[in-house]
């Protein structure tokens, strides 16, 4: 169907049936992704972004390339990512600690022979356990990737939308399903490694799909608790990503 005959056939009514339907998903998304809210946003803020990221899509969508189910998903997560990256006031100070952090995770690890937990990182650093569990709140906000970070023009200048050049997930590439299966593995072997409860955090949220609260209530932690694992799950994978294998 074509892009303009969709959007002709879209009527109010069918709108509005749209939304109630994505209104679930919009949700908990937006409950997903409280954690990393800035003091300025909150939840709600994000459900309306999320509900005029879906109404976007709806706009720009075209059924010959993909269910209306995918994009719209994308585009309301997009949404949202992109609101909480328009209320992002990290400076270059924030991630020069953040990087600091990671490399002290890495170095510690390797001298300890196992990875290290907070206290040890932080007495490493000379800072407080307080200045650690805050610098990883708030990076929390900081790692966020979007299609737009990586230019819309090729190398020749011309102009290149990056949707469309997302390969086929159907296609059977064997050298990309090669690759795919050695940074899987690489990763699970890394995770393996990870403190149990941080690798429950992380199985609970990305597998399984739970808010930080409801981890928080599996776990018999607080929510805040659960935020402080993940951050710092996440750094210690991304500084054992970034020295020994560079991905």
């Amino acid at each position: 169907m074509d892009t303009k005959i969709y959007k002709a056939a879209i009527t109010d009514e069918k709108k509005e049936e749209v939304i109630k339907d994505f209104l679930p998903f919009i949700k908990y998304t937006a409950y997903r992704l409280s954690h990393r809210l800035p003091p300025q946003l909150t939840s709600d803020d994000l459900i309306s972004v999320g509900v005029i990221g879906l109404l976007d899509s709806l706009d720009n969508y075209d059924s010959t390339r993909a269910k209306l189910k995918t994009y719209a998903e994308f585009r309301i997560k997009g949404a949202m990512l992109d609101e909480i990256r328009a209320f992002d006031t990290s400076s270059r100070s924030l991630k020069e600690k953040v990087n600091e952090l990671k490399d002290a995770c890495v170095k510690l690890e390797k001298q300890l022979c196992r990875p290290p937990d907070g206290d040890e990182v932080a007495k490493h650093l000379n800072m407080s356990l307080d200045d650690y569990f805050k610098i990883l709140k708030d990076a929390d906000a900081v790692i966020t990737l979007r299609f737009d970070d990586f230019g819309s023009k090729t190398p020749g200048g011309e102009e290149m939308n990056l949707l469309e050049n997302i390969p086929d997930e159907t296609t059977r590439d064997p050298l990309r399903q090669l690759m795919d299966l050695s940074k899987k593995a690489i990763l699970a072997e890394l995770i393996s490694k990870l403190p149990q409860k941080e690798k429950m955090v992380l199985s609970l949220y990305y597998w399984d799909e739970l808010t930080m609260k409801e981890i928080g209530k599996v776990l018999s932690l607080s929510e805040g608790r659960v935020c402080q694992l993940h951050s710092q799950a996440i750094l210690r994978l991304k500084g054992k990503l970034n020295s020994d294998v560079g991905i």
